[in-house]
């Protein structure tokens, strides 16, 4: 920091990403101001789900991690498939989740986000709440700080973490206005329940968590719902494609109503009280959507506003992927000495971490784009078990599995399972 300057780094946004690099700058001695445009770190954020927390560990310590104010640990993964027929649901329970290195735990952002603002505090950081930036100060073709209230706050390093949206790396020339394209509308509520009642309904033990996720509840829109299980709350939602949202006639909130009426959601939020209601905008596009360019000179870009998402239809990986680009941000910093080596060390920290596993998972997009997969494939799917299952004086069981076979090929066609299942293959 020099005489100029008013911090080492500024970070623009207070969510899980510029928070991380917070945590790390902090720790190490650096002056951090955190600008968070919410009226606490948190307040304003809508995700509501799961985090693996194996980058948690590498930011906090594991002894640390273990004090978070995490949910609930996920032991119990459910997928339903469903149709105007029936459903179809998997379960699998991992016996085994709590000796294992990939955890996951079901979160409420808004109360671990103001955990951790805190801890940054005490380690001499600074945070600045309900406060906008307007726009960036540009010095000399470099970045050196932001405008807030028409007054310019310097520092050597500014970090951009303000969302999908993040109107920082466009304004720096990083990244284009969204495509609707390749984002997804998500609505969540958060229904307040009793902890017993949710171990109850979902067969679950003190501490055990569940993520449910469902198939065929968007009317044959791409999309799909899930359910996640909080210490005494559910977090439900779903989330679909706004440009075909946009071709029918009812709204995302109908579609939500919908879905918490159907036969396999209401019993498990019965009795429950809706305290929370949000929406907001989710990366689809995977590595598409990261920017060819993370950096300029005096700027970092990390989390959200780098595209750094990947939803994989069983699991959407987000939130760990935002810790480990902060940890990444915060490591460029702490080592190099001057902008250029910042931004060289940054891509290359995060082409060791985040890029290999964003490529694994490329295709993934556009699998879930198939519209057949989500009308055809779950009629398909549920069609298919009534016949199994379905046994009278007529049709013994071989004859049902032969009945199944028929009904997945008239509802879907040899040619597309053929095409599907090649992309599926290539896919994985």
């Amino acid at each position: 920091m020099t005489q100029d300057t008013a911090a080492d780094v500024i970070i623009i946004g207070g969510g899980i990403a510029g928070l991380s690099a917070a945590y790390m700058l902090a720790k190490e001695g650096k002056s951090v101001i955190l600008m968070e445009r919410g009226e606490t770190c948190g307040s304003k954020n809508m995700t509501g789900g799961r985090i693996y927390i194996h980058s948690l560990k590498q930011l906090l310590g594991t002894s640390a991690v273990a004090q978070a104010p995490l949910e609930r640990l996920i032991v119990k993964e459910r997928m339903s498939i469903m149709s105007t027929t029936g459903t179809t649901m998997v379960e699998y329970t991992d016996v085994h989740a709590t000796e294992e290195d990939f955890q996951s735990y079901s979160i409420l952002r808004s109360v671990f986000d103001a955990w951790l603002a805190d801890k940054i505090e005490e380690l001499g950081g600074m945070i600045l709440t309900g406060v906008q930036v307007e726009q960036l100060v540009e010095q000399d073709g470099r970045i050196a700080g932001v405008q807030i209230s028409g007054e310019e706050i310097l520092a050597d390093t500014v970090i951009a973490a303000d969302g999908i949206h993040s109107f920082i790396a466009q304004q720096a020339g990083l990244k284009n206005d969204l495509d609707t394209d390749s984002v997804g509308l998500g609505v969540k509520e958060i229904i307040q329940l009793s902890e017993e009642k949710i171990n109850e309904r979902f067969s679950l033990r003190q501490g055990e968590g569940a993520a449910h996720l469902f198939l065929g509840v968007t009317q044959g829109l791409s999309g799909g719902g899930f359910i996640y299980t909080n210490r005494s709350s559910i977090s439900l939602g779903i989330v679909v494609d706004p440009q075909e949202l946009a071709g029918q006639e009812k709204t995302i909130y109908e579609l939500l109503q919908e879905f918490k009426t159907r036969d396999a959601v209401f019993p498990l939020i019965q009795q429950g009280k809706t305290v929370e209601y949000s929406a907001h905008l989710v990366n689809e596009a995977g590595l598409m959507s990261v920017p060819r360019t993370l950096c300029r000179e005096g700027l970092l870009v990390i989390g959200d506003a780098a595209g750094f998402v990947i939803n994989m239809g069983t699991t959407i990986r987000g939130m760990d992927l935002a810790v480990w680009s902060g940890i990444n941000a915060a490591k460029a910093i702490l080592t190099a000495s001057s902008a250029r080596e910042i931004n060289e060390m940054y891509m290359k920290y995060t082409n060791e971490t985040i890029i290999p596993v964003m490529e694994r998972y490329k295709r993934y997009p556009k699998l879930l784009k198939n519209p057949r997969l989500f009308k055809e494939y779950p009629t398909a799917a549920n069609d298919m078990m009534h016949a199994v299952f379905s046994v009278d004086s007529s049709m013994v069981p071989a004859e049902s599995i032969k009945e199944a076979w028929k009904i997945a090929k008239k509802s879907i066609g040899i040619k597309h399972l053929a095409l599907d299942s090649w992309e599926v293959l290539r896919s994985l």
